[in-house]
């Protein structure tokens, strides 16, 4: 468990990180998303105690990293592995070798460190590139022998810096399973540092926005998502492209805002009473579940001709209606 409060980093007059507060329980993966220079990294080496920071506390697993110095910060770190950007593999040792690193340095007797490294091997799925060289893997074979490295020491927590950024799509969705695989296995805590809204929406539990230091937003994912009034719901639902609206009538958005919203309501809308199926137009929708709970978006074209009432309809049945304008709407095609 990660418990972070009241964290301030300054370099000199400048304050990177202003009074931040979260906390990761047992078996969570906390996302961290942000403008580049919004401060992410260095939350993850203040965590890490890469950086100590000026103030404000640092607890893991109950100990208050602030509080110790030396032998005992060292050992309590321990508890924290570390995935960067760029597994940061020395590219004279093999595979076997990079792994075993954190173990030799703690004079690991070499049966030890064997049988902990064919274990790690054998949970990220390269036992078959042991002897290999990191020149002779790929992109995502690398990040997981640094996932593998990140454990080498048994962590309880793990901080996850940008490790799936620039790796194609299906070697993103492997990793985010790996992660999520040890979570469920290990009952870690995990960090998960990135600016890819992707990566949020599918493995991430709660999520938390930082703009210039500064926690702006932050909450459960199925939350943020289901909060009409959230701008980082709008982030974790990106708008799809639309078909351009001829002008008549008006141009509503519609999103979830319960957990309880009937899975048919868009196909369904024909069927409202009073209200002919023409009478509406579907510009753009997006649904999709997340974590067993349907969420999306929609933007609907109304005719003059729409029933009064239709709004209300709408709201009854959990959704949130936003009108948009027109000008708003022509100018992006009505994307949602």
């Amino acid at each position: 468990m990660i418990e972070i409060e009241n964290l301030t980093k300054r370099f000199g007059d400048r304050t990177v990180l202003d009074d931040i507060s979260l906390s990761v329980g047992s078996g969570e993966i906390l996302a961290v998303v942000g403008p580049s220079g919004a401060g992410k990294s260095t939350l993850s080496r203040c965590v890490s105690f890469l950086e100590r920071p000026t103030s404000g506390t640092v607890r893991v697993d109950g100990k208050d990293f602030t509080r110790l110095d030396g032998d005992e910060l060292l050992a309590a770190r321990r508890g924290v592995g570390v995935i960067f950007q760029t597994a940061p593999l020395l590219r004279r040792r093999t595979v076997a070798q990079n792994i075993a690193l954190p173990l030799q340095y703690l004079n690991a007797t070499e049966d030890s460190v064997d049988k902990r490294v064919t274990e790690l091997l054998e949970r990220v799925g390269l036992s078959d590139r042991r002897e290999f060289y990191p020149a002779q893997l790929s992109g995502g074979q690398k990040q997981r022998v640094g996932i593998a490295r990140a454990l080498a020491l048994g962590p309880s927590n793990l901080l996850s810096d940008e490790a799936t950024s620039g790796l194609d799509p299906a070697t993103t969705r492997s990793i985010l399973g790996l992660l999520g695989h040890l979570r469920d296995e290990f009952g870690l805590s995990i960090i998960l540092i990135t600016h890819e809204m992707e990566v949020v929406r599918e493995i991430a539990d709660s999520v938390a926005r930082i703009e210039d230091g500064r926690i702006i937003e932050s909450g459960s994912v199925q939350d943020i998502i289901l909060d009409p009034r959230s701008a980082l719901a709008h982030e974790l639902l990106p708008d799809r492209p639309g078909v351009p609206h001829d002008g008549q009538g008006e141009v509503w958005e519609i999103s979830h805002a319960s957990r309880n919203v009937p899975l048919d309501w868009l196909t369904t809308i024909g069927s409202t009473p009073g209200l002919d199926g023409a009478q509406v137009s579907v510009l753009s929708a997006s649904v999709e579940a997340i974590r067993g709970v349907a969420v999306g978006r929609a933007v609907l074209a109304i005719s003059p001709s729409a029933p009064a009432g239709f709004a209300e309809h709408l709201t009854a049945r959990g959704l949130h209606v936003r009108p948009v304008e027109k000008a708003t709407a022509g100018s992006t095609e009505a994307a949602a």
